[in-house]
């Protein structure tokens, strides 16, 4: 974080100081909220969870180097007791946003949100230095606390943007007011939280009209409820996607044999060929959305195919590829699962499988609500559309209907397995697993299936090929 005062970081909070003997003291350190993420100079975000109370741990984070505590509560080391630590929290990021004058690019979408910000970021760090979102830390704690972590020498501010309701991206561009805003795509993800796709768009659009006039709002030409949130902004539009009317698009686009996505990449001052190290065709959409902003930010078309080329993936578990010594192939795509996701990651393991037997490990998506039946019984119909050889459908009553859905539409029998846990899972493809098979691993977060997928590599102790 820039360097700050404890009376300055009262005064902006609206804090009171307890025990703080020298006010001048300066925060140089990160804000962290973990106590064991606390270094010299930090100060400690105290917050009080369902079983741990961030209060507790006051002295500890002090004899660690923390300066002092944003509390709700004078807890007898330097503290800057407040009434609520999020609103505090969130007045101090939209403080020091405010002061360093970065340009705030903020990023939403139903699927898709955390591959496109770690591509935004690879690219726009070839041009000055970024700072963006560690893997999904997206909501009203994670985006301030991304915040604060940018200096004086950040140039852009790179922020995925979460929401689970009508209002939530509304606050999130209060506290981080964007110069850029980028829409994905509106999908099921939390459909039933939401109520359906139209309060989602109604959700994520709040995003391009919290953009100035000034700003530049991107925009997905192939979705039409996102298209449809250029009448919703006062900002400049620009339109990404495979659509001829599109600012950004790609032409050209196919797979390569290990199912990595190769396009032509048009932009208004010139078109370059993209060769991606990720895997699977959706990310096509993800990297012409980065590639509109890095276009918007300046950068050419060739600096900008360079840099998609070369990108990595950077969070965990999101199509992470291990290649073990006997030939197996295990995809780690289990950070998250939406319907849309998991359609988009059986299409990468169709690709990558080509001529060899493929194995989708799947579990539950969550939040779906009244479509939970119907999205589980579609993904599996499609697992059999594409031929996926095995499907091993992990978990309670949601992982039933995959194995419903893919029985019904192919009759496929032993084809199809429904095992109660990750366990169970673990057991079976280790004694059924040979040389040269692909494995896919994916499910909501809830369900814990990265299990399966480290517990195979581990047993194959094979070398991963994503960039880190």
């Amino acid at each position: 974080m820039i360097a700050l005062s404890l009376a300055e970081i009262a005064a902006v909070v609206g804090g009171q100081t307890h025990d703080i003997p020298d006010p001048s003291v300066q925060v140089t350190g990160p804000v962290v909220r973990d106590s064991r993420e606390v270094a010299p100079g930090s100060l400690f975000a105290a917050f009080v969870g369902e079983r741990v109370d961030g209060h507790d741990y006051a002295a500890e984070v002090v004899r660690a180097g923390a300066v002092a505590v944003l509390a709700s509560r004078p807890v007898g080391v330097p503290a800057i007791v407040v009434e609520d630590v999020q609103t505090a929290l969130g007045a101090l990021a939209r403080h020091v946003v405010k002061r360093l004058g970065a340009t705030l690019v903020a990023l939403t979408g139903s699927a898709g949100k955390t591959s496109t910000k770690d591509l935004i970021a690879q690219v726009l760090s070839r041009k000055a230095p970024t700072v963006f979102t560690p893997q999904s830390l997206n909501n009203e704690i994670g985006l301030p606390l991304t915040a604060l972590t940018a200096t004086e020498e950040t140039r852009f501010l790179v922020l995925e943007m979460g929401a689970r309701g009508i209002g939530h991206i509304r606050y999130l561009t209060e506290l981080t007011p964007p110069k850029i805003g980028l829409v994905l795509n509106v999908g099921t993800a939390h459909i039933g939280e939401f109520g359906g796709r139209e309060q989602i768009a109604q959700a994520k659009g709040e995003l391009v009209e919290a953009l100035p006039g000034d700003g530049t709002a991107i925009l997905n030409a192939d979705d039409p409820l996102v298209r449809a949130m250029a009448s919703r902004t006062q900002a400049k539009v620009v339109l990404f996607g495979e659509s001829a009317e599109a600012d950004v698009r790609a032409e050209n686009v196919r797979l390569t044999d290990s199912g990595q996505p190769a396009f032509r990449l048009h932009t208004p001052s010139g078109a370059s060929d993209v060769t991606m190290r990720l895997y699977g065709e959706h990310h096509v959409s993800n990297a012409l959305a980065a590639a509109a902003v890095a276009h918007e930010l300046g950068m050419s078309a060739e600096e900008i195919a360079t840099a998609l080329s070369e990108a990595g993936t950077l969070s965990r578990w999101r199509m992470e590829v291990t290649e073990r010594p006997d030939g197996v192939t295990i995809v780690n795509d289990a950070y998250n699962a939406n319907p849309e996701s998991m359609r988009a990651a059986l299409r990468a393991l169709a690709a990558m499988g080509k001529g060899r037997r493929t194995w989708a490990v799947l579990g539950k998506m969550a939040e779906l609500g009244d479509e939970a039946l119907a999205e589980h019984d579609a993904v599996g119909r499609l697992a059999v559309r594409l031929n996926v050889s095995k499907l091993v459908a992990v978990g309670g009553i949601e992982a039933s209907w995959l194995q419903l859905g893919a029985y019904n539409e192919g009759s496929w029998g032993e084809e199809s397995v429904h095992v109660s846990d990750a366990q169970a899972a673990i057991d079976l493809l280790r004694s059924e697993l040979r040389p040269g098979d692909v494995v896919l691993v994916k499910a909501s977060r809830s369900v814990g299936l990265e299990s399966v997928a480290q517990a195979l590599t581990e047993t194959g102790a094979g070398r991963g090929v994503d960039a880190r």
